[in-house]
């Protein structure tokens, strides 16, 4: 587990609405105190903080989900128990005008996570809709089968899946130059069963140029995901974690930290009818832990993934 009071975490409140939302408890915040260099399970912190055990447990899933805290399951006297630790020690909020993502300007579109072109994927691997697995587990040929555009969740050990997203851009008429692309989806790694400390090199590709790789933590399957479907068994991902790339005229970023020096004139978005997004784990990864990607009906994040270019 990862300690906290060693990082700093920047916050921008332009696209971090969860970890503000996260913050603005008195509860929380004092939870994150009391987590500072320490870890203790939920039953601990309510008795320490004088509160109900229940919004304790409650406090605890949002900070998780807001990537503030790491959990993990251990034994207790009384079985099984899960044990938190703050992975911050110091927020700095920049608060950025809010026209970017305000302005008519800026163009959306949400890819299905089963609607890709090409792939070339190892097992295990597997695609599912909301009601049930498609095809075979295990399979890579099923990756082509017609009903991956039902996928709601998409997974594979190593390779990648491409999808091609049209250039809007070209079609909305003269405007500003793009300033920033941003790529937003939930993932994790993939491990047979489940795994929270489980690490993999997720990298991505636009247009055909590699912008970094991300290290995912684990594979995370404590608990069920918010969207993810009943059928599906608590032995398998339940959710990932949200995560936002973004590349500027400054370089490339996932959530804020910089990953690598590629930059908005590298990837010649006006030179291409579309946008040619892979999503993949390499051969040469130095962590080779697979990787979920979840779409609507899957996760804690009701959603595919997202494309967004911003003027």
């Amino acid at each position: 587990m990862k300690h906290g009071g060693s990082q700093v975490l920047a916050v921008d409140s332009s696209r971090d609405a969860r970890v503000l939302r996260a913050l603005s408890s008195g509860v929380r915040l004092r939870i994150l105190e009391l987590l500072q260099n320490t870890e203790l399970n939920v039953s601990e912190i309510a008795r320490r903080l004088g509160i109900p055990q229940s919004t304790a447990a409650t406090s605890i899933i949002t900070l998780e989900e807001a990537g503030l805290i790491d959990s993990r399951n251990a034994n207790g006297v009384k079985g099984g128990q899960k044990v938190c630790i703050a992975r911050y020690k110091e927020f700095l909020v920049s608060f950025n005008p809010p026209e970017a993502l305000n302005d008519n300007r800026v163009i959306e579109v949400e890819m299905p996570v089963g609607l890709f072109t090409s792939y070339e994927v190892s097992a295990p691997c597997g695609l599912c809709s909301r009601e049930a697995i498609i095809g075979y587990l295990d399979v890579p040929e099923i990756f082509f089968s017609p009903d991956r555009i039902k996928a709601a969740l998409v997974w594979f050990e190593k390779g990648y899946v491409e999808y091609k997203f049209p250039n809007n851009a070209l079609f909305t008429g003269p405007g500003a130059p793009l300033k920033r692309i941003e790529l937003v989806m939930e993932v994790s790694s993939e491990v047979p069963g489940t795994n929270k400390r489980w690490p993999s090199d997720i990298s991505i590709w636009i247009n055909e140029v590699e912008i970094g790789f991300w290290t995912s933590p684990g594979d995370y399957g404590d608990r069920r995901g918010r969207y993810t479907p009943s059928f599906w068994k608590l032995e398998g991902s339940q959710y990932g974690i949200l995560v936002t790339w973004a590349v500027t005229s400054g370089g490339t970023f996932v959530d804020d930290k910089p990953v690598s020096n590629v930059k908005l004139d590298d990837l010649d978005i006006s030179g291409h009818h579309s946008i040619k997004v892979r999503i993949g784990v390499k051969d040469s990864a130095r962590h080779v832990g697979g990787i979920n990607i979840f779409g609507k009906g899957f996760g804690n994040y009701d959603q595919d993934i997202l494309l967004r270019l911003i003027p």
